[in-house]
């Protein structure tokens, strides 16, 4: 248990530190901004209980708006898809349903069913993050291709990144 809670709080620090370090400083034609650090939640085990996937998305969402200067932001979209991660695991749900120690990786899930969910939770939250960055009707059009463009390179950075950090 010791063990599997030091693996986490090192996750937590990496992935914290790739994106304020290196992902915040990418900006390409203001439309795609990789947020890599939901990649976090998203690999969670599907037993966390709710209360601690919702406590964990704040610290993880706090912890990046201190670093971007963004108050509250990151936090608020990180608790929303913390909110709605085990709603979207039941609606995509194998059939046979999840094995009890399994994660939510692609070597246990396979690529298709790791793509889908990524880009569903990956979408939800860019499309909170970016709305409540731009807050006004006229910017519609801006939230939605900054959210589709932001989404589609923050899922292939989610997705190829798994081939190397979980190679077993």
């Amino acid at each position: 248990m010791f063990r599997g809670f030091v693996l986490y709080l090192l996750s937590f620090v990496f992935f914290i530190t790739i994106q304020v370090f290196i992902l915040n400083n990418i900006q390409l034609s203001g439309y795609i901004n990789p947020f890599m650090y939901i990649m976090f939640i998203l690999l969670l085990p599907f037993e966390t209980p709710k209360w601690l996937l919702l406590f964990v998305a704040f610290c993880l969402g706090i912890t990046i708006d201190i670093f971007s200067d963004t108050p509250g932001m990151h936090a608020s979209a990180t608790v929303f898809i913390g909110f709605l991660r085990p709603y979207i695991l039941k609606a995509i749900a194998p059939r046979e349903g999840y094995e009890t120690s399994s994660m939510p990786r692609i070597k246990s899930l396979g690529l298709a069913w790791v793509i889908k969910y990524t880009l569903i939770l990956t979408v939800l939250h860019h499309s909170f993050l970016f709305g409540i960055e731009v807050f006004k009707l006229s910017g519609v059009f801006f939230i939605i291709g900054r959210t589709i463009l932001s989404s589609i390179f923050t899922t292939l950075l989610i997705v190829g990144s798994q081939y190397f950090i979980y190679k077993r």
